[in-house]
């Protein structure tokens, strides 16, 4: 594999993570126009209606008669139909590139190879598969909303070194009704981290109760994710942070109700509770969702398998008893220091 062409795209996969959270429902894309060696023109994918990241690389080149003579190199193939902009493969055509350099098929049914079709019928030199692994996992959220027909879905809990993730504060006295913080300052901020890339946040009513989260990323800053919270019996009190209208959220459960600061969605609770939520998540065009417990939820969703990776930070506490920590079949595929934290990062193989 050439270096160069290598060092091309990793530029491209570069910007895409720039624009990621905000292309949502769209695939944050990175492209990279070259000639004679040098990038002349950049870009990645604006905010969801806005330009895609083709035409704001072309956009960015002072001197278009150079694109006749120029390489594009892109992290997913370039659309092939009309949404809210022209086909991306339209405007490389007219604009004369000879040369396209994709990292990975999109496999969404509208273009799905059809891209790639347009420029070779055209008379495009294209070669596809540059860094295809990086290129997939760079668009692995949008890959399996259009594949599996949900969001892609994030485990995150912390728990203590002998396995547990709470005290039983449901028995606890006033004062250790609090939360019980596990893990230290520099993992919650890297949670906040998490947030700012993620389309959703979920949660069940205990632990909205328990904690009366905000579930924001003011410690980084950033959009912060669409929250979601599953409330049978509508038992979150409405004064609590969840409602505050601040963040988009959307509340599950078997009641009716109305509610200014948020919108409900009824399910059936009899029946399987996270595969309703994911499928109408992915009706909602929710790409992506980090899962934040509590031990039901993440013991449901690891049961019927509708999990991809997950985050499991372990402090340096120890509890003795309380709630235990939900457990994984699967291998770490990474291993961080946060301080006196560890944080185990998994994949999903199965």
């Amino acid at each position: 594999m050439d270096a160069v062409h290598v060092a091309f795209m990793q530029r491209a996969i570069a910007l895409a993570k720039k624009g990621m959270r905000a292309a949502y429902p769209n695939p944050s894309v990175g492209a990279v126009v070259v000639y004679n060696g040098k990038i002349i023109g950049e870009g990645f994918t604006s905010a969801y209606g806005g330009p895609h990241a083709e035409v704001n690389a072309i956009n960015a080149v002072k001197d278009t008669a150079l694109l006749s003579n120029a390489s594009l190199y892109v992290t997913l193939e370039p659309c092939s139909h009309y949404g809210k902009t022209p086909p991306c493969s339209l405007l490389i055509i007219e604009k004369q590139i000879p040369k396209i350099f994709i990292g990975c098929v999109d496999s969404f049914s509208e273009v799905s190879g059809r891209g790639i079709k347009m420029l070779l019928e055209a008379g495009r030199e294209v070669r596809v598969g540059l860094l295809e692994e990086d290129c997939l996992a760079l668009h692995k959220r949008f890959l399996t909303f259009h594949n599996q027909q949900r969001p892609y879905v994030f485990l995150k809990w912390a728990q203590t070194k002998d396995g547990f993730i709470d005290v039983d504060r449901v028995v606890s006295t006033k004062k250790q009704a609090k939360p019980t913080w596990i893990s230290n300052s520099l993992s919650r901020q890297h949670v906040h981290q998490l947030r700012a890339k993620e389309h959703a946040i979920l949660i069940g009513t205990n632990t909205a109760i328990k904690d009366n989260p905000s579930l924001t990323t003011r410690s980084v800053g950033g959009l912060s994710p669409v929250r979601v919270l599953i409330d049978r019996a509508l038992r979150v009190p409405e004064n609590y942070q969840l409602y505050d209208g601040t963040v988009a959220t959307i509340v599950f459960t078997e009641k009716k109700a109305k509610h200014p600061n948020v919108v409900y969605k009824e399910i059936d609770f009899s029946k399987s509770i996270m595969t309703q939520i994911l499928k109408i998540l992915h009706q909602e065009n929710i790409q992506s969702v980090l899962v934040e417990g509590g031990k039901q939820i993440l013991e449901s969703l690891i049961e019927e398998d509708l999990w991809d990776e997950a985050y499991v930070y372990q402090g340096v506490a120890a509890f003795d008893s309380g709630i235990k920590a939900p457990k994984l079949d699967a291998l770490s595929i990474a291993n961080y220091s946060l301080e006196n934290d560890s944080l185990f990062h998994y994949k999903n193989t199965k």
